[in-house]
């Protein structure tokens, strides 16, 4: 079953993002503040991030990751990300890699996130959404 999520609004026109484990996040439109278009770009960069993490460890230690930076594509008219751009850099300097071990990780690390990351493979297909909107009065 799914974790159970919801948003709640602030009297200062923020919202936080909650879970039913005690994940929190606060979003909206004003300065500092992450926006949903924004968090879908972290959504996609977290869960790279998450995704590779074994196969960059398992070659270069404990707590070593990558920086993933992600942009999008954004067309006005349709009010919708057309496609994102993601960008993986791993920082292996001191690793002392070879040519071929580089190569090696990059493709586990490619592997690693085209196996594991939901949210690329949702964002890689049409994605139906069913809403109901109920109005208690």
């Amino acid at each position: 079953m799914a974790k159970r999520l919801w948003v709640e609004r602030n009297k200062d026109g923020s919202w936080d993002g909650f879970s039913q484990d005690g994940a929190h996040v606060k979003f909206g439109k004003g300065r500092g503040q992450f926006t949903p278009g924004d968090l879908m770009k972290i959504s996609l960069a977290a869960c790279g991030a998450l995704s590779s993490q074994f196969a960059i460890e398992h070659a270069l230690g404990e707590g070593k990751g990558a920086k993933i930076v992600v942009d999008g594509k954004y067309d006005d008219e349709e009010d919708a990300y057309m496609s994102f751009s993601e960008q993986v850099v791993v920082d292996a300097v001191d690793a002392g890699l070879s040519d071929e071990d580089a190569a090696k990780l990059r493709d586990r690390i490619m592997r690693h996130i085209d196996k594991a990351c939901t949210v690329k493979h949702t964002y890689e297909r049409d994605t139906p959404v069913r809403m109901d909107v109920t109005i208690r009065h």
